[in-house]
């Protein structure tokens, strides 16, 4: 399983011969202007929820590499509306086994909205389980009781989980809930791209130190084997 971070919570993940990509916002995102978005590939995309900063380049990546995209029943009929319609719908608590794997849609506490205001349905994270391995993809959310259940039920061997405060957890809340989910491993998202949710790198690493857990932060571009 190798994981690529382009920005922000935008990343993709190579397992099973199968290239799944996550909340595709990189053209609006100046800390990823060294990413060529035409060279990112895709066989599914992965929505967590309907804000801007997630589904930037939504249609656009669909639409250039047919992937399925794989989202709320809500976002299908938006996406539908936008003339995509390789779509999956999921909502919380649903699982479906694809050619690479298990995506099962988990509860994220943040809201959801897409950029035109069209209700986009909950907000969600996915549980990717592939190549005997687990991946939880938290999207925004922020610190709730949920994430024990994922610890009993399907602990993860990484964790992507949001550290920039402000809209949802900070380091802080991050490795309490690595401790919840039974994780001990993350990869930090959400932060740095804008004012609100720039963070101290080094005192973010040292909180989760403090609980036992490695944080890593991936440069733009960057990518790590699991």
């Amino acid at each position: 399983m190798k994981i690529t971070y382009y920005g922000h919570s935008c990343f993709s993940v190579q397992v099973s011969g199968k290239t799944l990509l996550f909340d595709p916002f990189i053209r609006g995102n100046e800390l990823a202007k060294g990413i060529d978005i035409n060279g990112i590939l895709a066989d599914y995309i992965l929505v967590s929820h309907g804000h801007d900063d997630h589904t930037g380049d939504l249609v656009y990546l669909a639409n250039k590499t047919n992937a399925m995209v794989i989202c709320s029943w809500e976002i299908m009929l938006w996406l539908n509306n936008q003339g995509v319609k390789n779509v999956h719908p999921l909502n919380v608590g649903g699982k479906h086994a694809f050619d690479f794997g298990t995506v099962k849609m988990t509860f994220a506490s943040h809201s959801s909205s897409m950029g035109d205001g069209t209700y986009a349905g909950v907000a969600g994270g996915f549980l990717v389980q592939a190549e005997n391995k687990t991946l939880y993809y938290s999207g925004d959310t922020g610190l709730n009781q949920e994430m024990k259940l994922i610890g009993e039920m399907n602990p993860p061997d990484i964790a992507l989980l949001p550290i920039g405060d402000n809209f949802t957890m900070d380091a802080a809340d991050a490795a309490m809930a690595a401790g919840f989910i039974n994780c001990k491993h993350v990869i930090g998202l959400h932060y740095d791209t804008f004012g609100f949710i720039k963070i101290n790198h080094q005192a973010a690493t040292e909180k989760f130190e403090k609980a036992g857990v490695k944080l890593t932060l991936l440069n733009i571009g960057g990518h790590i084997a699991i």
